[in-house]
């Protein structure tokens, strides 16, 4: 697939269902590093990202097999503790093996993450956090090699910041540690939560995962298990937005409203009609959307980052002025000058994004410049009058399944060619 041709003006209309959490099964991924034997993880989604992981687990010595959304990993002691750049590369959330490969390994090799390029990705606060429970480190520029050879002891951590990866690689580290570990300021994310379940499950000792103090015994050997991953909020997200573009009737079926409260509140207030089941949200949208006049990103449970160009588009042609601020990555804005190609009147102040919604959005040639912001041009292709193309799709690849099929199933017009 080398571009989606897509031709806007149709409504969206039907059902579909979600996969699973691509933020949830990469960390999960990562964890099979400290069981032994055979896991099963069912509702994996077909994503670049989630197959990056699986590459590093190979590298490490472990095994795989894929069978539609299962995915069978036989775990044994890591032959390796490094990660190649290469591999490091691959994917964003890279650093997330390291809590893991400390535990079984009392050493680690890795280099910074790749990705997408949504500004400085400081591994700072995982090596604070680490070093708490007896990790040494050395730098030699973007080379880090990690020692525990005394093994891991339990602490108390207090983290500045409320760290997504940061708390997973704690999680990791901790399991195995001497003692107890607690963790003060931890991020609040359902995908911590499927985490601490997954390990759980295993034979760890996890408590308080999605609040903001976890508390972690040490315990001995981890076995596999069988877990199912929860599902991607933010593709959920996603289909909301191109469903209120669009001014479509869809139902999102295999998720949780209750991950997706704060995006569920801000489509209300552009005019969405939104009912919710225990695992389905169901979304009408008027033929012209309100705008909305301030949203801020933030932790969880506030309005999630990677929803945030999803909601910019849909307010691109929104009745008025629309001010959002995202305050968790930097460069989170990269995509805004594709979104001008269609005619959408934005402009940015530092973290703040002020939007005047237009009339008309109209065709353009455009190209992803990273997952989310890729997302929000579909978004807006599915608005826009006339024809669109979308290129530099391994950004969509990394975390939406077959996304064009889905749009298609609704009744978009959208190809890949």
């Amino acid at each position: 697939m080398q571009n989606l041709i897509i031709n806007g003006g149709n409504k969206l209309e039907g059902s579909i269902n979600i996969h699973g959490a691509k933020n949830s099964i990469l960390p999960i991924i990562s964890a099979t590093v400290l069981l032994s034997g055979r896991s099963i993880l069912h509702n994996c989604p077909n994503l670049s990202d989630v197959s990056a992981a699986l590459e590093i687990i190979k590298y490490l010595g472990l095994t795989y097999k894929k069978n539609g959304s299962d995915i069978e990993v036989v775990s044994r002691c890591p032959a390796r503790f490094e990660i190649p750049d290469e591999l490091m590369r691959s994917m964003r959330s890279s650093v997330m093996f390291l809590g893991a490969i400390i535990s079984r390994c009392k050493s680690a090799v890795i280099t910074l993450p790749g990705g997408c390029k949504l500004g400085p990705r400081p591994i700072d606060i995982h090596i604070e956090a680490l070093s708490k429970l007896g990790v040494r480190v050395k730098r030699e520029q973007d080379r880090f090699e990690f020692f525990a050879e005394e093994g891991l002891k339990g602490a108390d951590i207090r983290l500045r910041f409320p760290s997504v990866g940061a708390t997973e690689n704690i999680i990791m580290a901790a399991v195995s540690a001497l003692g107890t570990t607690r963790i003060f300021g931890a991020a609040k994310e359902p995908e911590i939560k499927d985490l601490a379940d997954f390990l759980n499950k295993a034979g760890a000792d996890i408590k308080g995962a999605g609040t903001n103090i976890i508390v972690i015994k040490g315990t001995g050997d981890l076995k596999g298990i069988e877990h199912t991953v929860i599902p991607d909020r933010i593709e959920a997200a996603t289909y909301m937005a191109a469903a209120a573009v669009t001014g479509g009737n869809i139902t999102i079926k295999n998720t949780l409203p209750e991950h997706l409260t704060a995006v569920l509140d801000v489509f209300k207030k552009c005019g969405c009609e939104i009912e919710t089941q225990s695992d389905s949200i169901s979304i009408c949208a008027p033929n012209r959307l309100l705008p909305v006049y301030k949203t801020l990103t933030g932790v969880y449970p506030a309005f999630p980052t990677d929803a945030g160009p999803l909601l910019i588009s849909v307010l691109s042609s929104a009745k008025g002025r629309s001010v959002f601020y995202e305050r968790i990555f930097k460069n989170r804005y990269a995509f805004i000058p594709e979104m001008r190609k269609f005619g959408a009147d934005i402009e940015t102040f530092g973290s703040r994004a002020v939007i005047r919604g237009v009339g008309t959005l109209k065709g353009a040639d455009v190209e992803c410049t990273d997952l989310r912001g890729g997302a929000a041009l579909i978004i807006a292709a599915l608005k826009a009058e006339g024809t669109t193309t979308i290129g530099n799709l391994c950004h969509i690849r990394r975390g939406y399944q077959d996304i064009a099929n889905n749009l298609r199933q609704l009744g978009a017009d959208i190809i890949e060619k």
